[in-house]
């Protein structure tokens, strides 16, 4: 890829690029990408044949010169193909590489004369990010850092593969998760009624379709609630830095800097990837029943309204339910443990969850367009939901301030938790950033950083690192993401989200 390094006006990229699943030969194509305001870029429509509407990335011209470096713009460009898409294909400030579509990306496609792409939502369904507050100052946990560190640690199974303490019995317990979401988990004993007030969806989405998931799926799914995973999950307790909105945090029961946090990343495990898979599978061979032509094969689709496109839906749904209950699973433990170490009780800890949003989703939304409300499938691919004050999905805690948007760091970095607002829903369908974004692949970074090395130089920085192997530290090396600063700096610059507060780590388990 060749890039022209002025950015005052405009650039371009020059792309090899393979036009649909049946063509076997590269075409090559310049893209134009033209600054339309400050930290906004877009790809004009035109610039490809199939697009239907243009591309435009939130970013600033740094972050732009981070995505130019992989499939970022091209894979944005080639997701304006989709039928029924409106207004833009969306890169936020995270962007990077992703399969098919851009993680980091975002589009809305007409409900009744569209399509869902599985590559749109990605493999790990409802990845996604919980924050935990609690009453406890940084003084309070200093001393028992290393402690609190090991009792999370052999309460919360981590890493690739990794069976959990939970055993469904048969593929009936597990399609009760998926039906029941993060409910189950709570009647079940796993956590508080009024956690459930707290998640997206109330950590259940209604369109759940358990008998459209596979049994393969249903086998993965037998033994993986409450366990972490491997990549980029992470469990990790941090302190709050920075202020920023004293309303809104207000409203989070965040009081006062050197206040304790926590923080659970996870998503849909194996039976998530496994309905992603099967999917595709299906997709695949419903584009040449529904003749639908698109540039690259990872972007198949199907009519939202179709068969297939409705037992996608449901499927995704209902994975989507598993995570839900994962990470709700996962908190009970993670209470439990800080209870053990300090020798209260979780409530008289405070142990509140803030708020639980989903990554990797498709959500059936009403969003208004051109002057007209239009029932939609909003595809947010490494993107947060950034709904504002007073819309009937923010929950009642947040109706006056707007929904938290979670967005967190590296294992060296801040993370941070914004606010939805009105803007996101006029530029983004309601969406934000969903990490500091990856800059380097994972090959890259285990061949550029030393586990030991990465362990070692946060140690000195006040960070206690616990993972599952040096190569896991490696590959997520902070020096291996975007500066989360600046990602946070954009979004809330742009308007897709209002910064609210910043946090920093102090103990990371990484699987």
């Amino acid at each position: 890829m060749l890039i022209n390094p002025s950015l005052n006006s405009y650039f371009t990229i020059l792309i090899a690029h393979l036009r649909s699943c049946q063509i076997s030969r590269p075409e090559v194509t310049w893209l134009k990408i033209t600054k339309v305001a400050d930290n906004v870029y877009e790809i004009p429509k035109g610039t490809q044949p199939w697009m239907r509407v243009p591309a435009r990335i939130y970013a600033s011209e740094a972050l732009v010169q981070k995505m130019q470096q992989d499939k970022t713009f091209q894979q944005a460009v080639n997701a304006t193909s989709l039928p029924g898409i409106y207004t833009h294909s969306i890169v936020l400030p995270d962007g990077h590489q992703g399969y098919g579509f851009p993680i980091g990306g975002v589009a809305a496609t007409d409900y009744d004369s569209g399509v869902i792409s599985p590559g749109g939502v990605g493999y790990d369904i409802n990845c996604g990010v919980r924050a935990v507050r609690t009453n406890l100052d940084i003084g309070d946990i200093r001393g028992k850092m290393k402690d609190i560190i090991n009792q999370l640690w052999n309460s919360i199974p981590t890493g690739v593969g990794k069976k959990g303490k939970i055993h469904l019995g048969s593929s009936h317990g597990v399609e009760k998760v998926l039906e029941g979401g993060a409910r189950w988990a709570v009647e079940n004993g796993y956590g508080w009624e009024r956690d459930l007030d707290h998640q997206e969806a109330n950590g259940c989405i209604d369109l759940a379709d358990a008998s459209k998931v596979s049994q393969q799926a249903k086998k993965r799914g037998l033994s993986q609630v409450g366990t972490l995973g491997s990549g980029n999950h992470f469990l990790e307790i941090q302190v709050v830095d920075s202020i920023y909105d004293e309303e809104a945090c207000k409203a989070m029961g965040i009081t006062r800097e050197g206040q304790v946090m926590l923080m659970i990343h996870s998503g849909s495990r194996g039976l998530g990837h496994q309905v992603c898979g099967d999917y595709i599978k299906t997709m695949t061979t419903a584009m040449r029943k529904y003749n639908i032509d698109v540039p690259d094969r990872e972007l198949c689709c199907a009519p939202t309204t179709s068969p297939e496109g409705q037992a996608y839906l449901g499927a995704m749904s209902a994975a989507a339910n598993y995570s839900f209950a994962n990470r709700q699973s996962m908190m009970h433990w993670a209470r439990e443990s800080f209870s053990k170490v300090f020798g209260e009780s979780p409530e008289d800890l405070d142990m509140q969850l803030i708020y639980d949003v989903a990554h990797n989703m498709g959500k059936v939304e009403e969003h208004d367009i051109d002057g007209k409300r239009k029932k939609v499938v909003v595809h947010r691919k490494g993107a947060t939901r950034a709904f504002p004050s007073g819309h009937p999905e923010t929950p009642a805690a947040y109706k006056q301030v707007g929904q938290p948007v979670i967005i967190p760091g590296t294992m060296g970095t801040a993370s941070y938790i914004l606010i939805g607002n009105q803007r996101a829903m006029d530029l983004s369908f309601g969406s934000t950033a969903h990490g500091a974004g990856r800059f380097m692949s994972r090959t890259r970074a285990k061949k550029t950083f030393y586990g030991k090395d990465v362990q070692d130089d946060l140690a000195r920085e006040g960070i206690m690192v616990k993972a599952t192997s040096g190569l896991v530290i490696a590959e997520e090396a902070p020096g291996a993401y975007k500066d989360v600063d600046e990602v946070v700096r954009v979004s809330d610059e742009v308007g897709i989200a209002t910064k609210a507060v910043r946090l920093r780590p102090l103990g990371v388990i990484k699987g």
